[in-house]
């Protein structure tokens, strides 16, 4: 059989990935997704995935609602949720040009442009989560119609052209994991240098992995699973060698790969999904006004239940 074809983020948290490939012979194929969840979504349902590692609210957000709205005129592939890689919660820095006078907290954005990867990516559903916590989303009219939304959202792809825009004023603000945006702050960054005006963490454990339907129980998907924990484990007691490849190989300062690392905690078993981070996440995206109906079934979605 040819090789399973896995999507990742080619950021820090790709770590333990690599080790599994390069200590213990992950038969697999990496493909990198820099744009995010949102763009592994398109790409398993289309059938150029098999398995992928991505963002909590990215996989709940497209497979959750009754009617699931694929982005592409693809075969709609079925997939579920297998497998929790991070269990520590995401930093989400919220970013504006390093030269905008205009944007200087949280507290302006409401209203303004903001700038995602995709719709449904977690750049995408942080923002609604941020809208909630500052008190913007209100409930639909009484004559059912929606209600304003918080942000005028521009899809523009990647970090790249996410730090571009809030310096060109296309967005006025975005947001993207912490230590990655880290990279750009202040006006000496290249390209498109890029500020810090704010921060919110998810309420739930912050990666997930997913497989399609028809490898579920596979002994391929079993092995790829168990290649994960062992690059876990690597990861927890070679901190010196994950350490070098953040820095040399993911272009990341050694210093901020060794604050990430005091902040990070990977799953000690890779395999199943706690059914109350679930739960939270859906009640959080439906508060948040991301998710519009009741939802289907967590049984139709998520493969491996783990009830505590």
């Amino acid at each position: 059989m040819a090789p399973l074809r896995i999507g990742f983020v080619p950021e820090h948290f790709s770590t333990p990935i690599y080790f599994a490939q390069t200590h213990f012979s992950l038969q697999a194929i990496l493909i990198p997704f820099p744009s995010g969840t949102g763009h592994m979504v398109t790409s398993i349902r289309a059938g150029e995935l098999d398995l992928a590692i991505g963002l909590t609210e990215g996989w709940v957000a497209a497979l959750a609602p009754l009617t699931p709205n694929p982005s592409s005129s693809s075969p709609n592939y079925d997939f579920k949720i297998i497998g929790t890689y991070v269990q520590s919660p995401l930093c989400w820095a919220i970013s504006t040009g390093s030269t905008r006078d205009d944007i200087i907290s949280t507290t302006e954005m409401r209203g303004k442009a903001m700038g995602v990867s995709r719709i449904g990516s977690g750049s995408y559903v942080m923002g609604f989560v941020l809208a909630d916590r500052e008190g913007w989303l209100q409930s639909p009219s009484s004559d059912g119609s929606s209600s304003a939304a918080p942000f005028d959202v521009k899809p523009l792809q990647n970090f790249e052209k996410l730090r571009e825009a809030v310096n060109d004023k296309t967005a006025d603000f975005f947001m993207w994991e912490y230590f990655t945006s880290k990279r750009y702050y202040g006006a000496e960054a290249s390209p498109y240098p890029i500020k810090k005006v704010g921060e919110i963490y998810t309420p739930w454990s912050s990666w997930k992995i997913v497989a399609r339907d028809e490898l579920l129980g596979g002994k391929e998907v079993e092995e790829a699973l168990e290649k994960l924990n062992a690059g876990v484990k690597w990861f927890r007691e070679h901190q010196e060698e994950a350490v070098q490849y953040i820095s040399e190989e993911l272009d990341y300062e050694e210093e901020d790969a060794r604050e990430w690392m005091k902040t990070v905690r990977f799953a000690e078993d890779v395999r199943g999904v706690e059914r109350g981070v679930v739960e939270e996440t859906l009640e959080t995206l439906k508060k948040a006004g991301v998710l519009m109906d009741a939802g289907r079934p967590l049984e139709e979605w998520v493969g491996m239940i783990k009830e505590r």
